[in-house]
């Protein structure tokens, strides 16, 4: 089976990875800067973040306000969600459950909480999807787009933090290969995605934590059902 596509932040995080665990980063080091990496891996500022973000997470590095971020000890340990087992439909039923419970929270401060701002970025998040889909275009980016918006519109970084780790490596269409679904089947399918992502959007807008909470919850609860449906046909 083809290995799905990584994205920029995936292939940077990897990377990273690799030269941390091969001593290149040592421990307790200092990464290089921000404008170090944009140059030397020829990437954003975002990609970047999203990146460091990710590293954090996963308790391979730390950050250290107005210095940078550091390469952890060791002796840390923290969760850490195995991306070479995430091909494997199962493993995504399961990480899939941890962004249910996770999101609908999000969703549900987000709606409480956002700014008109905030609310605008998830609009326009939504709807770039729904053009991508019409048109035929590559739409995980903007999935991962549309969630990210939402939890950085609880106010709590914790929320985005988790994000920028658990969104990219658990959207199950970054994981399974495009190839298992026919053209009309994934286009129903993605349909079905931005009809739910109107519903969240519009329990946001109208300040309803609970409408919010319960369309996330039924949004990715439906993803889950679906993919596991469509393994179950494949035997």
């Amino acid at each position: 089976m083809a290995r799905p596509r990584q994205s920029l932040t995936s292939q940077l995080v990897e990377s990273m990875t690799d030269r941390i665990q091969a001593g290149a980063y040592p421990k307790g080091t200092q990464l290089p800067t921000e404008k170090e990496l944009i140059e030397e891996f020829g990437v954003s500022r975002t990609v970047v973040r999203e990146a460091i973000a990710n590293l954090k997470a996963s308790g391979l590095v730390a950050t250290r306000q107005g210095k940078g971020a550091f390469v952890l000890d060791e002796g840390v340990r923290a969760f850490r969600i195995s991306e070479e087992n995430l091909s494997v439909v199962s493993e995504v039923l399961e990480a899939l459950e941890l962004r249910i419970a996770i999101e609908s929270e999000a969703a549900a401060l987000a709606a409480r909480r956002r700014s008109p701002e905030e609310l605008r970025r998830i609009t326009e998040a939504c709807a770039a999807m729904d053009a991508a889909i019409e048109a035929g275009e590559a739409t995980v980016d903007l999935d991962i787009a549309f969630h990210r918006a939402i939890a950085q519109a609880t106010g709590n970084r914790h929320f985005l933090g988790l994000f920028n780790y658990l969104g990219e490596v658990l959207v199950p269409r970054a994981r399974v290969p495009a190839h298992q679904y026919d053209a009309k089947t994934l286009r129903d399918y993605l349909r079905k995605i931005s009809d739910e992502h109107k519903q969240i959007v519009a329990a946001i807008e109208a300040g309803d934590s609970d409408a919010a909470r319960a369309a996330l919850r039924m949004h990715l609860g439906g993803s889950r059902d679906r993919l596991a449906q469509a393994a179950k046909s494949r035997g």
